[in-house]
């Protein structure tokens, strides 16, 4: 006799181990164990008695079960066996979710997280979680269009976020480069959105730019009120022109006063992991003013680790802010000038106003890295008398303008 709803909702697991087998018809049945109620179908191919699951009740009902029994007699009256069927489907179900836009932008994902820096990593795997994988993470690779990732793309850019919207394409297109290359798609169709974007207007950080400017902003470090140590590192911003985060991460032990030189290890660099490893270290020759204001706070600090220490502890360098905040209090607002702003104001200031130094000099002595084969590896012996007279001449000129000369040029 047939079952029904009801008597497959009432009825218990009567305490024997191997449980109780229901029939319902044709090889369907309901296997009701202490664990649950399953449902089978038994059935016959190749001359063996098989068993086919179905499902668990109550997420697959009886009539679902039964039109799954339905199914399954259709693949035998064709000679297929509903088994193998299964795996078969359960392979392509498997093989699909590895093919949709998030499974392989996270395995690319994976594949560079050797070489990525860890901030790198975590932003592009955060803007992706946030932005692209809501509305085409779950789809094929293949069939994310032009037209699909362009919405995705306006949608960020109608919120004022054009850079992210860019950035998002760049990442999408490795996404679909790596479906290329893997086999999971074979176009990508990122290219087809060239021009499709408002342009990205870039923002460079606020810099003095101007010879007046700079003069009057090294009188104002110079008469700085705050903390001692806040504005040797405001000096140091101006004098040794290195990123905001090497400016206050310092360490003593990167200081020889002998040699007149501080030497960054390649592990502190903005570098890649690989460059980090097995970069070169970056030489900043020191000039008497720079060796002036260390000899000044290593009385302060010279005993821990840290030419600059948090205020709280000695544990760690000073905050990323203190600079910044210094300037504010000089009465610079971000617009006007910021910590990184130290490195553009020497950049512009030693191109356009004191001719005759190599710009590859000073793109040395800014540690940013070449293009070509030599990549960011600068050859000490090559750049290292050029880079001492930059630095002395650089010092100098700054004093000069503090003390309200015109435009200097040597």
């Amino acid at each position: 006799m047939p079952l029904t709803d009801t008597f497959v909702k009432q009825i218990k697991h009567s305490g024997r181990p191997a449980g109780d087998k229901h029939s319902d018809a044709q090889g369907l049945y309901l296997h009701v164990k202490e664990a649950g109620k399953y449902w089978r179908l038994a059935y016959r191919f190749g001359g063996k008695q098989k068993t086919l699951a179905l499902g668990v009740y109550p997420a697959v009902s009886l009539a679902n079960a039964r039109r799954k029994r339905d199914e399954a007699r259709e693949q035998l009256a064709l000679g297929a066996d509903p088994s193998v069927q299964k795996r078969v489907q359960k392979m392509q179900s498997t093989q699909a979710a590895a093919n949709t836009f998030e499974a392989v932008a996270r395995e690319f994902h994976a594949t560079k997280a050797d070489s990525w820096s860890p901030g790198h990593s975590m932003r592009w795997m955060r803007s992706m979680e946030k932005d692209v994988f809501p509305t085409v993470g779950k789809m094929l690779l293949p069939d994310v269009t032009a037209p699909l990732m362009l919405t995705v793309l306006r949608k960020v850019e109608s919120r004022g976020a054009r850079e992210t919207a860019s950035k998002l394409k760049e990442q999408s297109g490795q996404v679909f480069r790596y479906g290329i290359q893997t086999g999971r798609c074979s176009s990508n169709p990122v290219p087809d959105l060239s021009g499709a974007l408002a342009p990205v207007v870039v923002k460079h950080m606020a810099a003095v730019l101007d010879p007046k400017a700079a003069g009057a902003l090294m009188r104002a470090i110079d008469g700085y009120q705050g903390q001692p140590l806040t504005r040797a590192a405001l000096l140091l911003s101006a004098l040794l022109f290195q990123r905001p985060g090497n400016i206050r991460a310092m360490e003593w032990a990167w200081i020889d006063f002998e040699a007149a030189m501080m030497t960054i290890p390649a592990a502190s660099m903005k570098r890649t992991i690989e460059g980090k490893i097995n970069g070169r270290p970056h030489f900043v020759p020191l000039a008497p003013q720079a060796i002036e204001v260390l000899k000044e706070i290593h009385a302060l600090t010279g005993h821990g680790r840290y030419v600059f220490p948090s205020a709280r502890t000695g544990e760690r360098p000073m905050s990323d802010a203190t600079v910044g905040a210094a300037l504010r209090r000089l009465g610079y607002t971000s617009d006007e000038m910021t910590a990184h702003g130290f490195r553009a104001m020497a950049r512009t200031l030693l191109i356009e106003r004191l001719p005759g130094i190599q710009a590859d000099v000073i793109e040395a002595q800014l540690a940013h890295g070449k293009s070509g084969p030599l990549g960011a590896a600068y050859d000490r012996a090559d750049y290292m008398e050029q880079r001492r007279q930059l630095m002395s001449i650089w010092a100098n000129y700054l004093d000069q303008l503090k003390q309200g000369a015109e435009v200097i040029q040597c």
